[in-house]
């Protein structure tokens, strides 16, 4: 490539001015990963085989698909050729892909305005950027790491083969939810890198990238399950409803079906319930991969004693097809920024409890901050447990103690919504969860 990547001439040409480009010459001359080339005395070397190999197989995979959408401009013998011309281009300088960089741009663009005086109605740019595309793939791979230039045009073949669903995808969308796209955008491109990254306030533990990088993390939980419940939300059966309420909110999903007389709500309440222990496993897993192990056991453990008894009342009951519950914007602004105080205040409360009653006063802040959201509470304890400030065996408890809690608000919410019936369903099966989860945090050895 150019710059500093780019191969001297006495690399190309040899010392004595002959051409040895790319070990063509029988003297010998090989690629190596950072763009030069090396002497090798046994003519073209492993590295270059495996290139042309994979860039042709990529430029192959590519021109098989425009050749199946019927593509007119390229098909599959000629994004190999450009794949491979990429390549090669690499081998004999920078200069020489800035070429035929603008070769090959000249060429789509000529096809192009071809067609469109032709009075050819599929006139989009698709197949001329994929073209593109795909020649720098073939120079990137002369240079760059193997597995991304494979990552990067199976993606690419991908993208082109999903032309229908995307389009689908996108026709579906209405403004509230672009705007939870775009809020997401807003929240984590706009926001999170202007944030200072150092300790502030009492107890040096709010630091305002941290905190805003863990709403990120929850807002982007809620807005994936957000977006599945988008594309089968309104074909979603009983059990497929209450996992996408669990993944976007399992607290409005038990007000949304405690509303309701069908018979499977409760299993529906209960699944979603189940959901949320499977979101505390993920958010485990990413902000204390270092304590995943001892902190996954138990919260596994519940997350099983939920599924079970959600599977025995899946065989009581009939399964019942229910709409899917609707759902508010994830990612709104004020629901991060309603979140990231939250969060901020349960630090603040969480460390300055540690520090003036100990370990015990902690279970009464988890109990309280649990009962209408688990997210804040388990993100907080997280962060004391990341800094060494908190011990594991007393960091999952607070996280189970706090799930509990969450329970018994959603049994509220269900008893003071619901029917009389449904709210001795959820009470029994709730009540299993808790006892469960007093006595898991009571006999598992610290």
């Amino acid at each position: 490539m150019s710059g500093a990547n780019a191969p001297s001439p006495d690399a190309v040409f040899g010392a004595g001015g002959r051409a040895v480009c790319g070990g063509i010459h029988s003297g010998g001359a090989g690629v190596d990963r950072g763009g030069g080339f090396s002497y090798s005395p046994g003519g073209m070397n492993t590295a270059m085989l495996q290139q042309l190999g994979v860039s042709l197989l990529l430029g192959l995979l590519v021109g098989l698909q425009r050749e199946r959408a019927r593509a007119t401009l390229a098909g599959i013998r000629t994004f190999a050729l450009l794949t491979v011309c990429g390549t090669v281009c690499a081998w004999l300088g920078g200069w020489v892909v800035v070429a035929g960089l603008a070769v090959v741009g000249g060429l789509f663009a000529t096809g192009y305005f071809a067609r469109a005086r032709g009075g050819d109605p599929e006139t989009g740019l698709t197949t001329e950027v994929a073209g593109v595309l795909m020649f720098a793939l073939g120079a990137y791979l002369a240079t760059g790491p193997l597995p991304v230039a494979v990552v990067c045009g199976g993606a690419v073949a991908v993208m082109l083969q999903w032309k229908q669903p995307l389009h689908e995808f996108v026709r579906g969308l209405d403004e509230r939810d672009v705007a939870a796209i775009m809020q997401f955008v807003l929240i984590t491109l706009v926001i999170l890198p202007v944030l200072p990254n150092r300790p502030f306030g009492p107890f040096a533990v709010l630091n305002p990238f941290q905190i805003w990088l863990l709403v990120v993390l929850i807002v982007g939980l809620n807005l994936t399950g957000y977006v599945v419940y988008k594309l089968v939300g309104h074909r979603a059966g009983t059990i497929l409803n209450g996992v996408l309420g669990g993944l976007v909110s399992s607290t409005a999903t038990t007000v949304t079906f405690a509303r309701r007389p069908t018979g499977a709500a409760a299993l529906v309440i209960l699944l979603a319930s189940t959901v949320m222990y499977a979101r505390l496993l993920v958010v485990i897993g990413t902000v204390a991969p270092d304590r995943f192990v001892d902190l996954a056991a138990p919260i596994a453990i519940m997350l099983a004693l939920c599924l079970a008894i959600a599977a025995a009342t899946f065989r009581r009951e009939r399964a019942e097809q229910s709409e899917a519950a609707p759902h508010g914007n994830p990612a709104e602004l004020k629901y991060a920024l309603g979140f990231a105080a939250l969060f901020a205040f349960l630090l603040l409360v969480v460390a300055a409890v540690k520090n003036t009653f100990g370990t015990s006063g902690l279970y009464v802040v988890a109990g309280i901050s649990g009962l209408p959201d688990v997210d804040a509470l388990t993100l907080s304890t997280l962060q004391l447990l990341n800094s060494g400030r908190l011990d594991t065996a007393t960091g999952w408890r607070l996280i189970v103690l706090a799930s509990l809690a969450n329970f018994v608000f959603k049994a509220g919410i269900v008893a003071a919504l619901g029917s009389r019936q449904l709210f001795q369903n959820i009470a029994v099966r709730f009540g299993l969860v808790i006892l469960g989860g007093i006595a898991l945090m009571l006999f598992w050895p610290r």
